[in-house]
């Protein structure tokens, strides 16, 4: 008896996937709820458990196809998983249904890929006039059919690279394409503008080097600078609440609530899973939360709910050593804080010229919505409590 093994719903607003990597052979055995292939998406990857245990009878689609919720992935033999595990290649026959595509022979423009993903067109099934398929062939494909003709993009040469020989083409992943797509969204629906303070690190470097062996002996996970800021952050917000609020349509909607988005590198990149009602948290619990996010980041086992939503924004790329940066507005958010590298600098303090660690902090937010005077300040705020921590409570 075949069993599906079907893309499983993905979560909201998402419908497709990526064939990221099959863990299993075609005739290889499975045990029930063994990740038998992973699919990954704009946000998140999801291994698909097997339904019941068996031989992998079938394989429909090859890693990087995509794929949409619903559809069978392949096809295992629940009652084969002996015959598969000693002679997979006598397995029965699987029912017939769709194999994979043969590789294509001739490359196709990017220009020609949009379009024809954009309209649904099989482009393995394109034989094209040239050396490569171009957008010309994937429009005239489409004038045969019902189809209307996909937006118009920038063109693309056609004909063989010059030094092709020497370059490595690798498709966009969908985390990748994600990012892109949003970072032009936020440039192109917000009016985004950056202001600038400096905060004197020294007293919550101290606080730390203090209190950090008593802090983790009883909370068990060590004092970071991220939740200092978290803190700090959610003060100015509390004050200066447009900043913690979205626009949508011709309204404004003010959040009174605090879920603060943790930028963190993953494995495939840059995410941003999301500390829900961070106000209501010790200083303790925002890094075990921080510290677990992270980990599930780089481990690939965030799920769509820690990324959705967020009403704020913190991004340290100081740990990479950036001196400060620009951050871009993670829509529909309206502000974001960047934090950077501690250097010791030269400053002036009670009219003396002393050597204190200073970090640049920036603050991104949407002009539509916040005026320069409330970011200014707000930064301020921010600056106001970092430079004097104890009022966040240690609780040690």
């Amino acid at each position: 008896m075949a069993v599906e093994l079907k893309v499983p719903p993905l979560g909201e607003s998402i419908t497709e996937a990526v064939v990221g990597k099959w863990n299993k052979k075609k005739g290889d055995t499975v045990s029930a709820d063994e990740p038998v292939v992973m699919l990954e998406t704009d946000k998140v990857t999801i291994d698909v458990p097997a339904p019941a245990a068996g031989a992998l009878a079938q394989i429909s689609f090859k890693e990087g196809d995509k794929v949409r919720v619903g559809e069978v992935l392949g096809l295992i033999d629940a009652a084969g998983a002996t015959a598969a595990a000693s002679a997979p290649q006598a397995a029965p026959p699987p029912p017939k249904a769709a194999e994979p595509a043969p590789a294509r022979e001739k490359p196709i423009t990017p220009t020609a890929q949009n379009i024809a993903t954009a309209n649904n067109v099989d482009v393995s099934q394109l034989q094209g006039a040239g050396h490569r398929i171009t957008k010309d062939d994937v429009l005239g494909q489409l004038s045969k059919g019902p189809q209307a003709p996909a937006p118009s993009a920038p063109a693309v040469p056609a004909g063989p690279r010059p030094n092709a020989a020497r370059e490595e083409r690798v498709r966009m992943t969908p985390l990748r394409k994600r990012v892109a797509e949003r970072l032009i969204q936020a440039q192109s629906t917000a009016a985004i503008l950056t202001t600038f303070n400096e905060v004197d690190m020294g007293d919550v470097m101290a606080l730390r080097k203090k209190y950090n062996d008593k802090f983790q002996a009883k909370h068990g996970v060590k004092l970071g600078f991220m939740s200092f800021f978290v803190r700090a952050s959610i003060e100015a917000l509390k004050a200066f609440p447009q900043i913690n609020a979205e626009i949508e349509g011709d309204d404004v909607v003010f959040k009174h609530y605090y879920d603060i988005g943790v930028a963190v590198s993953g494995s495939r990149g840059l995410v941003v899973p999301v500390v829900r009602d961070a106000d209501k948290l010790s200083l303790a619990e925002l890094e075990k939360q921080i510290g677990e996010l992270g980990v599930r980041a780089r481990n690939d086992k965030l799920t769509m709910a820690d990324l959705q939503g967020g009403t704020f924004t913190i991004s340290n790329g100081g740990i990479f050593g950036s001196m400060l940066s620009t951050p871009i507005l993670n829509p529909p958010q309206t502000g974001i804080l960047g934090m950077h590298n501690i250097v010791e600098r030269a400053v002036v303090k009670d009219g003396q010229i002393v050597i204190r660690p200073i970090m640049y902090v920036a603050l991104s937010y949407d002009h539509r919505l916040v005026d320069g005077r409330e970011a200014v300040q707000f930064l301020v705020r921010v600056k106001e409590c970092i430079e004097d921590p104890e009022r966040l409570l240690l609780e040690v």
